[in-house]
């Protein structure tokens, strides 16, 4: 039981953070520009896949040189301000899985390339709702508040679908 309450821990101290919803809005992002081009599903998938892998190696990268040194009185080492760093850009990764599984859906002409790259864009707004959701309720806001905090995030994404929709 104590295992699973360490990794529920582990999963939420590292999905839900700001790096988590910076991943989602990237990769938003990231089909709107790539999906403008008229880019297959495929081609949007590895735009988006590598991406996000220069995106958080370059955070690994800050975080572990931010961290290293002083900290509180204490030093921290190189190997350990990495270690925090990779921890607390997980989010960045995982938040890429949904929308880049969806892509791939689409890659396998399983559903058109317009529709995974809408499909995509849309499991982003509901991963900020749901990361929105998370982090107002763990704080103890009101479930008015935690409402307001899941659509405020999830806000996020649909500016995305409204640059996808102008854009396109």
């Amino acid at each position: 039981m104590s295992e699973r309450r360490d990794a529920v821990h582990i999963l939420r101290a590292s999905f839900v953070t700001e790096e988590s919803v910076y991943g989602v809005i990237l990769v938003s992002g990231m089909i709107v520009v790539a999906g403008a081009h008229g880019d297959s599903s495929w081609s949007v998938f590895w735009t988006v896949l590598i991406t996000v892998l220069v995106f958080w190696a370059a955070h690994v990268y800050a975080g572990t040189v931010a961290h290293h040194g002083m900290d509180e009185q204490r030093v921290v080492g190189l190997g350990e301000a990495f270690r925090i760093s990779v921890r607390r850009s997980f989010g960045l990764l995982v938040a890429a899985l949904i929308p880049s599984i969806i892509l791939l859906i689409g890659a396998t002409r399983a559903v058109p390339d317009q529709v995974a790259l809408w499909a995509a864009l849309w499991a982003g707004v509901i991963v900020l709702a749901v990361l929105g959701f998370i982090a107002f309720r763990r704080r103890g806001a009101s479930p008015v508040m935690q409402v307001v905090g899941a659509l405020a995030t999830a806000g996020f994404g649909l500016a995305m679908m409204l640059l996808k929709a102008f854009v396109h």
